[in-house]
């Protein structure tokens, strides 16, 4: 492994994706009539520069600089060890020598490679379905090469508008010849947008046309359904009750932590993919209510490094908030 520091870059998918945002279950999106306002005050445009120290590099004074990077020759089963490790969604991946920029590997990567995606392949063609020969392979086979970066010179506008626009979690950044300088994620985003007051509400944000998985159900069919939909996470309800939530962190640590190999007998992938999502749920689950203030969701998230809240109205699940629901909700009440 290739590091520069041990610095955490941040917590806890998705690659990158989540479900389009629906109206309230009032029918009314009170977040765009806000939105469109002017407000009580005419703030004018935000400052951004008056949230963080002035540095040679606006975009690295709000990412990480210190970033832990691989090789592209690094086994997929060991990259996966060393996110769960830090508890990192990504790692980008350098050129050893040169320590360009190559690719990154994502929690979406290897939910993709494990549920079913393109990248599946590996596990069913190439190696007959043995799960510990392709996590053996190294890990070009499924990083993603082709990604949005920053350069030294971006502002935490150039951030904001690659993360709310293109929804994706992070962003290497890179000098002029390409050498990896550091990385800014929503998390380090959210942590400079949170010092604005908002008058937002939780459900003014959250999204509320949730996609839902039995505890019973096969892991691979939560991995298939947050493929296909371009979640980082499931809800996963019994009877109208939440029962937990599956995440692309919590497969990650399913990998990394060994456990999956302990109840391999065969080397079959559809022995690991055939369990019941209940063996990956945690029992840590943090919630929030509707009327919770987006500041107050922010810092439930940063102080307990989490990136969604499961929102809960007389104890039934009605939506979820996500860091990227917030950073976005901040970003456009404060433009």
């Amino acid at each position: 492994m290739y590091r520069q520091n041990t610095k955490e870059e941040e917590s806890a998918m998705q690659q990158n994706g989540r479900s389009p945002r629906q109206g309230d279950r009032r029918g009314v999106k009170q977040a765009d009539r806000l939105l469109k306002m002017q407000g009580k005050l005419d703030r004018g445009p935000v400052d951004f520069k008056t949230h963080i120290a002035e540095q040679e590099s606006q975009i690295l004074a709000v990412g990480t600089k210190d970033v832990i990077a691989i090789p592209p020759t690094q086994t997929i089963i060991s990259a996966i060890g060393t996110m769960t490790k830090y508890g990192f969604r990504r790692l980008p991946v350098i050129d050893p020598g040169t320590k360009k920029l190559r690719g990154i590997i994502t929690s979406g990567d290897v939910i993709n490679l494990m549920g079913g995606g393109d990248k599946f392949r590996l596990v069913q063609v190439r190696h007959g379905g043995n799960l510990i020969a392709a996590l053996n392979e190294p890990v070009r086979a499924i990083m993603t090469q082709h990604l949005e970066t920053l350069p030294v010179s971006a502002s935490l506008e150039d951030a904001l508008s690659i993360i709310t626009g293109k929804k994706i979690g992070g962003l290497p950044i890179i000098d002029n010849d390409g050498v990896l300088a550091g990385i800014v994620t929503e998390r380090d985003v959210l942590g400079v947008l949170a010092s604005e007051r908002s008058t937002l509400n939780v459900e003014d944000v959250m999204t509320t046309s949730l996609r839902v998985i039995d505890p019973d159900n096969a892991i691979f069919n939560a991995t298939r359904d947050m493929i296909q939909f371009r979640f980082r996470r499931l809800p996963v309800v019994s009877e109208d009750i939440l029962y937990g939530m599956i995440t692309a962190s919590d497969l990650l640590m399913y990998l990394g932590s060994g456990e999956v190999f302990r109840r391999l007998t065969t080397g079959d992938v559809g022995e690991v993919m055939a369990l019941p999502v209940r063996t990956l749920i945690r029992g840590d689950l943090v919630t929030t209510a509707p009327e919770n203030n987006l500041n107050n969701a922010a810092r439930e998230m940063l102080d307990k490094n989490i990136g969604c809240l499961p929102v809960i109205e007389d104890s039934k699940l009605i939506g979820l908030v996500t860091e990227f629901d917030l950073v976005k909700g901040f970003a456009e009440e404060m433009s």
